[in-house]
This record gives structure tokens, C-alpha cells and sequence, in this order.
């Protein structure tokens, strides 16, 4: 199996992951008021989470990958900065209290140390491609959010997520954990749909 037979393998739960009212908005600009800043909020306590299971996942990883995770670890570092200047400027609290929708994600991402090495890698690779995705089909995006859009495109990002790619196909070539790899796989697609929603309002925390 590999990594990218996933994505035709369920597409209809990749939609849901990519594809959403939310992006549509910020494509056309009408996200309902409020909508994008509690997104951004919350999508700033994920990557410190995902920042720590990088560096849990590091030592663990075989030589080869290891490389990978530096990269990635750095750019996580380098995202929190720039998640706490956004929020400045958008005079936005990073102190809030996480969503339902957030709660769950940061759990999966707290248990992903645990699993098998290539179902592991399968699932962060996962995240960071629907990520992609996700901004590439809310492209070019409206004039307020276009900075956004840009900054989750660049060629940068994806060529770190066609190396984890290439990395999860590798470990996935032992034949081991595949079916926990489409299991995680499945439930990174449903975590993003849900995420997507939380912003809009839905299933939100009291």
C-alpha cells in the first residue's frame, strides 16, 4: 500500500477534509463574522501540539528520516512566531480555551507516538497534505485572507509534505500496520471536518 492510494481509496471522507463551506468563504469572503479568528486560534494550540509529537516521533525514526523531522520541527517553531504576530495584529487571545473539535485533535495527536512507526508517519502525513490541500482549494482567496492562503501554499510546504510522502511509502512497504494506517488515515480525514466546522460554529464547546 501507499500513501497516496488513501486519498482515491476514500475520497468521499478526503472531500470532507478538503473540501468544505469554510474554505469556501475564505476563497469568496463570506466566512460568517468571527469565524476565521476562532479558526486561527484554535489551529494555533494544534500546531504546538503536532510541534511536540515531531519531537517525540524524532527519536525513533530511522536514520534516514530523521532529516524530515528537524525540517519539520523547525518550521513548526517557526509557525508558532508567526501565529503570535497574526494574533497581535488581530488583537486575538492565544490563551482561549480549546474547542470540543480542537480537544479531540490535540488527543489523537497526543496518542500518535504510541502507534506503529508507519502508521504513525501515515497519519502526520495525512494532516499536513489535507492541509495543503485544504488552502489550495481556497485559493487565491478573498483579499483579506489571501496572506493566509499564500502562506499555507508555498512550494516550501509542498515539498515537505511530498518528503513525508515518500517517507510513509517507505514504511509502508514492510506491509506492517496497514490497517491501522487507514484507520488513523480515516479519522485525521473526520478530525479536519470537524475542525472546519468547529469555526463555523458547529458542534463548539459551551
Amino acid at each position: 500500500m501507499k500513501a497516496g492510494d488513501l486519498i482515491g481509496n476514500h475520497s468521499r471522507a478526503w472531500e470532507g477534509a478538503t473540501r468544505h463551506p469554510f474554505l469556501e468563504g475564505v476563497r469568496d469572503g463570506t466566512l460568517p463574522e468571527g469565524a476565521f479568528e476562532r479558526w486561527l486560534v484554535q489551529d494555533r494550540m494544534f500546531v504546538e501540539e503536532e510541534l511536540g509529537l515531531l519531537r517525540r516521533l524524532l527519536p525513533g525514526a530511522p536514520r534516514r528520516d530523521q532529516n524530515l523531522f528537524e525540517s519539520g520541527i523547525a518550521a513548526l517553531e517557526e509557525e508558532l512566531g508567526w501565529f503570535e504576530e497574526q494574533a497581535r495584529r488581530r488583537n486575538l487571545t492565544l490563551s482561549a480555551r480549546p474547542e470540543r473539535a480542537t480537544e479531540s485533535y490535540l488527543r489523537f495527536l497526543r496518542a500518535l507516538a504510541d502507534e506503529p512507526y508507519p502508521a504513525a508517519l501515515t497519519a502526520l502525513w495525512a494532516i499536513e497534505r489535507a492541509y495543503l490541500e485544504a488552502w489550495r482549494n481556497a485559493s487565491p482567496g478573498a483579499c483579506e485572507y489571501r496572506e493566509f492562503v499564500e502562506h499555507w501554499s508555498t512550494p516550501e510546504f509542498a515539498a515537505f509534505v511530498a518528503s513525508l510522502e515518500e517517507a510513509a511509502d517507505r514504511a509502508l512497504a514492510t506491509g506492517e500496520a496497514d490497517e491501522r494506517a487507514v484507520t488513523l488515515f480515516l479519522e485525521v480525514a473526520d478530525l479536519e471536518r470537524r475542525f472546519w466546522e468547529m469555526a463555523l460554529g458547529e458542534g463548539r464547546s459551551g
